[in-house]
């Protein structure tokens, strides 16, 4: 379809706001600027944007769809007792109709809150990409390995094999990645052979790393060395790694995560609900790691809405360091969007509003009574918005959702099959 956004405000690039039409040929942005340079398109539909605010799509780095299911089933725990006597009991409940219909309403939350790309690690991740492909929102998915399990290496041929079979699938909105769970639940020897079929598959990896002091503690009893390290001596960071959480680290880590040039994903309001602790965000940012926000998973943070995200985490960090200039508004939007495509490698697909690029776009209503005055958009974003002030969201070139209304989604159906299915599951 030939879409043109008219009149709108949107963030150019990396340059500031600008103000005009945003013009839209075949999935991809073919003009963006003002009416001289766009008014020769020929739309098939033309959206009004006066009042609103357009932005690259959200990017969520690191979430588990599927947990849904757990969304309030057992907070205030500690991170350990949370998994091992509540969330992983249930999950061993789950069949693969759970979570392509969890994964749907995950979907639907991440739609209406402007999230266009999210990074998956769960299980069951062939009727995950079921629901990617319907919905027709883009994804990084991962089947998360647990050495430790009886039928390890057969769950790990069943991954690479999904991970070849869907790379690439769904119009190339899904990638996939290896995703080793921890380092306290898969032992070296598993880990090797993961890395092994990494290498052979040229795959990515996916994992928790540095979360909590338990896992930091644990691994120095063990094997006298960080988490960080660990992975390093291992080989892990020889292939392109996304690490979620990285909340206890040293020099040595900070240096290392910079030299292998990995990613991470910052989780802020889960780390804080499990009291995980504070991830040294700035000072990653000032070793020119690369840091996107994900919101991890339904059950340890309750919300899939990255808006809240990035104002918790902003401030989270203003308040440990006592600067208030840490993490400002522009930098905490380029995370979440341009530097989290950078991560996950789709830096040159999305991630920004330029000619040439995927068209994954979402459009804020900022005529709103907590959105008046508007000084400085940007900071508005951070400070001021809300999941529910996506006005529309759009992937691909594609409307899948505006102004209430699910494009692709029958939204009632999924949250009348996950009510029930909770209730089979909670007992």
């Amino acid at each position: 379809m030939r879409l043109k956004i008219k009149n709108v405000d949107f963030l150019h690039g990396e340059k500031g706001i600008k103000k005009g039409d945003i013009c839209i040929e075949n999935g991809r942005i073919s003009a963006c600027g003002n009416n001289n340079e766009t008014q020769s398109f020929s739309a098939e539909k033309e959206i009004d944007g006066v009042n609103c605010l357009a932005l690259p799509g959200l990017i969520n780095c690191h979430t588990h769809a599927g947990m849904v299911y757990t969304r309030g089933f057992a907070d205030d725990k500690p991170l350990m007792t949370w998994l091992e006597d509540y969330i992983w009991p249930l999950e061993g409940r789950l069949n693969s109709e759970d979570i392509y219909w969890g994964t749907l309403l995950a979907i639907s939350e991440m739609l209406a809150s402007g999230t266009t790309t999210f990074t998956d690690m769960y299980f069951a991740m062939d009727r995950a990409g079921k629901a990617v492909e319907e919905s027709g929102i883009r994804a990084v998915l991962t089947w998360g390995l647990i050495g430790l399990q009886p039928g390890a290496e057969a769950q790990l041929k069943k991954t690479v094999d999904f991970a070849r079979n869907w790379q690439g699938q769904a119009d190339g909105r899904i990638k996939t990645m290896l995703a080793p769970h921890a380092p306290y639940t898969c032992p070296p020897s598993f880990m090797k052979k993961i890395l092994e079929q990494a290498e052979k598959n040229d795959l990515p990896i996916h994992i928790h790393l540095a979360e909590t002091r338990d896992e930091i503690d644990q691994l120095a009893r063990e094997f006298e060395k960080s988490p960080i390290k660990w992975a390093l001596d291992l080989g892990v960071f020889e292939h392109k790694t996304l690490a979620a959480h990285c909340v206890h680290l040293n020099d040595e880590d900070l240096d290392i995560l910079k030299e292998k040039d990995v990613g991470v994903a910052y989780n802020p309001q889960s780390n804080m609900k499990l009291a995980s602790g504070i991830a040294p965000i700035a000072r990653l940012l000032e070793k020119g790691v690369r840091v996107g926000f994900g919101t991890d998973g339904p059950g340890s943070n309750n919300s899939l809405d990255m808006f809240t995200e990035m104002k918790a985490g902003a401030l989270l960090q203003k308040v440990a360091s006592k600067n208030s200039q840490n993490l400002p508004a522009g930098m905490v939007v380029k995370m979440g969007t341009a530097m989290g495509a950078d991560i996950l490698g789709l830096g040159s697909e999305i991630g920004s509003l330029q000619k040439g690029k995927k068209a994954d776009i979402i459009l804020l209503n900022l005529d709103k009574v907590h959105l008046t005055p508007v000084f400085d958009p940007l900071a508005h974003v951070v400070y001021s918005c809300r999941g529910n002030d996506v006005q529309t969201t759009i992937v691909d070139g594609t409307i899948l959702y505006d102004k209430g209304e699910f494009y692709t989604i029958d939204v009632e159906k999924v949250k009348w099959e996950v009510r029930n299915r909770t209730a089979r599951l909670s007992g």
